[in-house]
């Protein structure tokens, strides 16, 4: 083979060679897909370097290759700045390098949610999870992780080791404040659960002499105040509520809370209580012979007004009490009084179910 013809076939080679790198080039920096454009948030929190933020990205499933992103920005060579940017998976990564390399692309718009009341902590997670882009999975790992509940206990003059007890489902129930909240785009879930706690510590911190002087501690006072949230039909019973929770307790007879039920099973109130779910034995279940006293922890946020309740209770005689669907609350001094109250209502069409 003449020298001619080996540099035509080393060129032709040359040249394959070329355009297939163009081609895996392309590719590796095209869209993850081109017919997906719905907005993902992503964050650059402040000190990343260049290889972390391009690792970040591909755990969200923005760009395709590490490898080559990362040659595209060192070739660019220029800055990538800390802050939230609305990104797409049809972007290509020329294009998604581009926009945080221009501080103009950083979303500066906070974020406002209402955690309402009443609630559980799995509504909670749910809400973060839709405003913020944390996988559910993530959000539960952070808030129960031992080192940053070690964290916060420290931090906190209310929490306690008590929300480290094994039987409780959730170790922060309860204690994340009901409110209006303005979060900053790229808050962490530690930033949230920071933010609500210092609004918890404000509200208690009013009653904090009260709390020592009580015979129960914090983890019970919030844990009592979190039932009568969901006992109460309204601020002017809760006292009352409590009185009647604090008599059964100083008599040594069960709560017989039907919602301490429905948490104890995992339930919602669109479902009925079955005679399994009454009986059923866990650290909430005030219906069974199984719990004396109060349930392990919280079973809802409580608000402000159910936490003054058990703090400040109305002192009553009583030991029953049941509420109407007019949202009237009858109180009785003893279980032959209470059934013939809970007959009324039933007879009467006033009998409230959930």
């Amino acid at each position: 083979m003449n020298k001619k013809k080996i540099m035509i076939i080393s060129i032709l080679t040359l040249v394959i060679i070329v355009i297939v790198l163009a081609l895996v080039t392309l590719f590796n920096l095209s869209p993850v897909n081109s017919k997906d454009d719905k907005v993902v948030y992503f964050t650059i929190q402040n000190g990343w370097g260049k290889n972390k933020i391009i690792s970040e990205l591909k755990k969200k499933n923005l760009i395709r290759n590490e490898f080559f992103s990362k040659v595209v920005i060192k070739l660019k060579n220029k800055e990538l700045y800390a802050g939230t940017y609305k990104l797409s998976k049809d972007m290509s990564t020329n294009e998604i390098i581009s926009m945080l390399e221009n501080q103009d692309n950083i979303e500066n718009e906070s974020i406002k949610i209402t955690f309402v009341e009443g609630k559980r902590l799995s509504s909670y997670v749910t809400q973060i999870e839709n405003n913020f882009g944390y996988s559910e999975d993530d959000i539960y790992k952070t808030i129960s992780d031992k080192d940053f509940l070690n964290t916060l206990i420290n931090k906190y003059w209310f929490l306690t080791d008590s929300i480290l007890n094994d039987q409780i489902y959730y170790p922060l129930e309860g204690y994340l404040y009901p409110d209006t909240y303005e979060f900053k785009k790229d808050s962490t879930v530690q930033d949230i659960i920071y933010k609500m706690l210092d609004n918890m510590d404000l509200k208690l911190s009013t009653y904090k002499e009260e709390i020592k002087l009580s015979n129960y501690n914090i983890h019970e006072l919030i844990t009592l105040a979190s039932i009568v949230e969901l006992e109460g039909v309204n601020s002017k019973d809760r006292g009352m509520v409590a009185g009647v929770f604090y008599n059964r307790l100083r008599n040594g007879m069960t709560l017989g809370s039907d919602v301490t039920t429905y948490y104890g099973v995992k339930k919602d109130f669109s479902r009925d209580l079955t005679l399994n779910d009454l009986n059923s034995c866990n650290g909430y279940n005030t219906r069974s012979n199984c719990l004396s006293g109060l349930p392990v922890g919280p079973i809802c946020s409580p608000g402000l007004s159910s936490l003054s309740a058990v703090i400040e209770p109305t002192d009553n005689e009583y030991y029953y009490f049941v509420a109407d669907k007019e949202k009237n609350t009858y109180f009785s001094k003893d279980s032959e009084e209470h059934a013939k109250t809970v007959s009324k209502l039933k007879s009467e069409g006033k009998w409230y179910t959930y």
